[in-house]
């Protein structure tokens, strides 16, 4: 049941022609524009954009789900999902799937980007893994936009999933280095999630490990964003 569900909104999902634009297109343009503009030509810095970009296109992916989640509840289709045999935790977890496949076209379109036209050169082993490490890494956004979903309403989720995109990449130095924050601001981003999410892949294209501390940070975000996201789907059954 559970593998249909999500086969189903995967199909949901990658057939909206403004995902495709907005988590797809939108982070290839933008990557391509700041590593081509103002002399940022240098090797070193186009890998390390290609990494930020792929993570931020995986980052509105994730959000996305819970705008779709949201839009499910207000036409009344999470209340259909009750009355079939999955369970709750199998609707969340469904969803959670969900988000873990559509964030994929993001950040391939993006690496592709990196190495067709950027000239961005790293080992098979090296572009492989850091792929996965994002994949992987994506997934306590998912949850969050999750959360945002079964707590807020259709139009409010997309407001809030837009802040939380826009927010956390560019604390999380996503578009533009950290090193470019003042030492106040570059201290908080060393423990938002998305700084530590795009740390894992810089790590693998420097031919390195991900160290100890990012994977504790987005372990702990990850736990956080999960009970939100459970909390919220509670609230929802109850509200409905």
């Amino acid at each position: 049941m559970i593998t249909e569900y999500v086969r189903l909104e995967v199909r949901r999902t990658l057939r909206d022609t403004g995902f495709a634009i907005g988590t797809v297109a939108v982070p290839v343009m933008m990557y391509l524009l700041f590593t081509n503009l103002g002399g940022q030509n240098e090797p070193e810095w186009k890998a390390a954009s290609m990494v930020g970009m792929a993570a931020y296109g995986a980052l509105g992916s994730a959000l996305s789900i819970g705008t779709g989640v949201a839009e499910d509840k207000g036409t009344g289709w999470l209340r259909q999902l009750r009355i079939t045999p999955m369970s709750p935790r199998q609707v969340v977890i469904g969803r959670a799937l969900t988000g873990s496949v559509v964030v994929l076209p993001a950040i391939l379109g993006v690496l592709l980007a990196g190495g067709l036209f950027n000239d961005v050169r790293l080992a098979a082993w090296q572009w492989a893994t850091v792929a996965l490490t994002l994949w992987l890494g994506s997934l306590p956004f998912t949850l969050l936009g999750i959360g945002n979903g079964y707590r807020l309403t259709a139009q409010t989720t997309g407001v809030v999933n837009i802040a939380c995109n826009l927010g956390l990449a560019v604390l999380g130095g996503l578009w533009f280095p950290v090193s470019l924050f003042p030492g106040w601001l570059r201290a908080l981003s060393e423990y938002t999630p998305t700084h530590r999410f795009a740390e894992l892949g810089v790590s693998v294209a420097d031919g390195h490990a991900p160290g100890v501390a990012a994977l504790a940070v987005l372990a702990v975000w990850a736990a956080l964003f999960g009970v939100y996201a459970a909390t919220s789907y509670r609230r929802s059954a109850r509200t409905a």
